[in-house]
């Protein structure tokens, strides 16, 4: 089973693509689903589910959702296989990892070496999370990703990868894939860290994606 675990609809703030559309590029490239992750909303998970279950796909309810401490980001978190959306407003690190686990999900530090927004206490978080986004295609250097790599690896923790897709066009450069045959086996698959990465960079001008679709959404579009 491959799945994209890092991907975002038009109910994100930068991205273009409906969670319909992310789903049929996913299946034309061969991917058997996707974890929908957008930021702090889960307003695409029904559309999502709707499609991936008429053509045949996995959707991961996920969100990305913002930490901020003294009103100063220090990362992002993803939450995967949730049931309802984490509003973080108000909210530490820990209180939101409790109700990411709460909900039986799955807390794994997103892009933690991101170019411009890293996650800023990776030490001192990394034995509350279960595990590290070791490889984005986007918002990482190569050597960032490396680094992710090197520290799940040094920190025994569970590793995924994904494309941080903000278009269709960028579905599937990254994804990790299991032996799993059903959404439950995936997961446990994760748990157990028996998974392997297929990893490939975005082209840098192809995430200027991202503010041309702040700006759309702006102007009241693209939805």
């Amino acid at each position: 089973m491959k799945i994209d675990m890092h991907c975002h609809s038009y109910y994100s703030n930068d991205g273009i693509s409906s969670p319909k559309a992310l789903l049929i590029a996913a299946k034309k490239k061969g991917l058997n689903g996707i974890a929908l992750t957008d930021h702090n909303t889960v307003k695409g998970w029904r559309e999502a589910q709707e499609t991936a279950d008429k053509i045949g796909l996995i959707l991961i309810p996920g969100e990305e959702i913002k930490i901020k401490e003294n009103n100063e980001t220090i990362g992002e978190i993803l939450a995967y296989f949730i049931n309802k959306e984490i509003n973080p407003q108000g909210k530490s690190i820990e209180d939101i990892i409790k109700e990411i686990k709460d909900q039986n999900g799955i807390a794994i530090i997103a892009h933690p070496y991101h170019w411009k927004k890293p996650f800023k206490k990776l030490e001192e978080y990394k034995n509350i999370v279960d595990g590290i986004e070791v490889f984005n295609s986007r918002s990482q250097s190569k050597k960032g990703n490396t680094d992710s790599l090197l520290f799940a690896e040094k920190n025994n923790l569970i590793m995924t990868a994904g494309s941080d897709s903000h278009t269709i066009a960028e579905i599937g450069s990254s994804y990790i894939e299991t032996e799993a045959e059903t959404i439950n086996d995936f997961k446990k698959e994760i748990l157990g860290k028996r998974i392997k990465i297929f990893r490939k960079q975005t082209p840098f001008l192809m995430q200027i994606s991202s503010p041309i679709a702040k700006i759309l959404h702006l102007l009241g579009k693209p939805k």
